[in-house]
């Protein structure tokens, strides 16, 4: 069976906590609900909980609140680092202090080789293409996604990562969660660079860029509470 082609499109936002526990705490004040659904990540030694965040602007997206596993080793290479800055210190240490945060996006796209070579035009090495999968109730969930070897996010996360699914996609089995993405907007001080890589991806009609001298992602949703935004951005004390 074959996946189905979809233009490319915001797929998933990323969370990143300290731990699940922490993370559907977040959720629950944040939103109004509780992520159950989700998995283990064997390759990277990560798991997580997501939940259904489509809209009629964005038709096939979620949320992921990601967190080291405890419990598993990474089955990357030592020297290979995990996905999204999770091995970063001071991201880390930021997440340990404010509590869960918005730290990165990730676009799914059609052709993830093919991107990839657009982007390497411009100059930007999104990594090699990995294979991946976790198991579920519905059945295994197989992608390919662009992981660097030193894990970097690039541009602060406002460069997204690239996947690209099998037959199957989260979405297709995770119901209705009433919070729904209705803009992600991203800001960079690098706005030129950033704006020709959204080109090359194939997004730059699905999120906002704009010029600023702090590196920010901005997810406004619409939930049972009413409207929320969070955002990658933390004040410091």
């Amino acid at each position: 069976m074959t996946a189905a082609v979809h233009a490319p499109c915001v797929d998933h936002l990323v969370v990143l906590a300290a731990d699940l526990a922490s993370g559907v705490a977040w959720c629950e004040r944040s939103f109004g609900i509780t992520p159950t659904a989700g998995g283990e990540h064997p390759l990277m030694g990560t798991h997580n909980r997501i939940f259904n965040v489509s809209s009629p602007a964005h038709p096939r997206a979620y949320l992921e609140v990601i967190a080291i596993n405890p419990g598993a080793a990474s089955a990357r290479p030592a020297s290979a680092r995990r996905w999204f800055d999770m091995d970063d210190a001071p991201l880390q240490q930021q997440v340990a202090t404010h509590g869960p945060q918005l730290i990165h996006w990730v676009a799914s796209v059609p052709d993830v080789a093919e991107r990839c070579a657009a982007l390497a035009t411009l100059d930007i090495d999104r990594g090699p293409v990995l294979t991946a999968s976790r198991p579920t109730p519905s059945g295994l969930l197989e992608w390919q996604i662009t992981v660097r070897d030193d894990g970097l996010r690039l541009m602060d996360g406002c460069l997204p990562t690239l996947i690209q699914w099998g037959a199957v996609h989260p979405c297709d089995s995770l119901p209705a969660s009433g919070v729904q993405l209705q803009s992600l907007a991203l800001q960079h001080p690098q706005t030129a660079t950033l704006q020709a890589a959204c080109d090359a991806i194939g997004v730059a009609g699905c999120v906002g860029v704009a010029a600023g001298g702090v590196p920010r992602i901005t997810a406004q949703l619409s939930t049972p509470r009413g409207p929320v935004a969070i955002t990658s951005f933390t004040a410091q004390a």
